[in-house]
């Protein structure tokens, strides 16, 4: 087993070697699954990535270029549990995290009896020790073997890889979006905001998102409602009536990871690169926090490989534009 780091909050592995330095699947457009809960977005010119002193420049967050998109729709939502959970008694798709038996949980979510467990095995992942490998942990467990989604189902869901993603979206006849998509649709129609709602991360004092509060990783005061996952639909939608573009939980999108890929492709509906080992996540998630990841901003990104899952990992379908939507 080959471990590696797929952010600063989510640890990423080679579990399978699948997909590993090969193309995967091709993109192709998609127009065929319900609209139900989408938002149409209309797409054109959009000013994309930052040069903002607070981000991250070897993650590929700049230059700022404009890019252009066709219109497209997003679910409103992340995918939740009970949307996972139809889709698997659909389907009886087994997920990446049942397959090889084991997820990764913050330790924050996990009972002292299992933690006491855990470090007696050695289960903390090296240099991100406040993951513990789990075995057990999947989408339907997503604490390990002894818990349940029940109170969760309108939680996002989570344990998912990006393999996992895709077998949904083949199923909702949707695709996985593109970062540009992604970015596009986070801003709102914001141009060069920092958040998904403005500069500001706390308006007026109001949490805007559910990311980390306190001391990480030791201790999260939960002053925004949540210490793990909140509810899809959890805090004020963006502009464009879209919710948790920020934080709550990382979500998979389709474009291979390169730091400097966008410098010089395409700018027109781009897809990222050919090839690569990483696939791209986008938006934060519950364990992001100023003093270590502040990866909740709108041009903020990372990755991780897809087989590998964790439990603030998850995703949201987008749907091509037909002439008749």
């Amino acid at each position: 087993m080959e471990m590696g780091q797929g952010s600063c909050c989510t640890p990423g592995e080679k579990r399978c070697g699948c997909e590993d330095g090969h193309q995967g699947q091709p993109f192709a457009r998609i127009s065929t699954g319900s609209t139900d809960h989408m938002v149409r977005l209309e797409g054109g010119a959009f000013l994309m990535g930052t040069e903002d002193g607070i981000g991250y420049p070897d993650d590929g967050e700049g230059p700022i270029r404009e890019v252009t998109l066709d219109p497209f729709l997003m679910d409103q939502y992340a995918v939740s549990n009970a949307d996972f959970a139809t889709f698997i008694e659909a389907t009886g798709h087994q997920t990446d995290a049942q397959k090889f038996g084991y997820s990764y949980v913050f330790h924050l979510l996990l009972s002292p009896s299992q933690k006491r467990t855990l470090d007696m095995l050695g289960r903390t992942v090296m240099g991100l020790e406040w993951w513990y490998h789990v075995e057990g942990a999947d989408w339907a467990h997503p604490f390990g073997p002894e818990s349940d989604i029940t109170g969760l189902e309108n939680h996002p869901a989570t344990h998912v890889s990006y393999r996992d993603a895709l077998a949904y979206c083949a199923w909702a006849g949707k695709r996985l979006p593109t970062e540009a998509e992604v970015e596009y649709a986070a801003r709102g129609g914001l141009v060069g905001k920092r958040h998904a709602w403005g500069d500001e991360l706390m308006p007026g004092g109001k949490h805007m998102c559910n990311i980390f509060q306190g001391k990480f990783p030791e201790y999260n005061s939960g002053e925004d409602g949540f210490v793990g996952t909140a509810p899809v639909d959890a805090y004020e939608p963006n502009n464009y009536g879209l919710y948790n573009m920020a934080g709550n939980v990382w979500e998979w999108v389709f474009d291979w990871w390169s730091p400097d890929f966008h410098i010089t492709g395409p700018r027109n509906n781009p897809i990222g690169p050919d090839s690569g080992e990483r696939r791209v996540n986008r938006g934060g998630s519950y364990l992001c926090h100023d003093s270590y990841c502040n990866r909740y901003r709108v041009a903020a990104r990372t990755s991780n490989t897809p087989d590998s899952s964790t439990g603030n990992l998850g995703f949201r379908c987008v749907r091509d534009v037909k002439s008749d939507d």
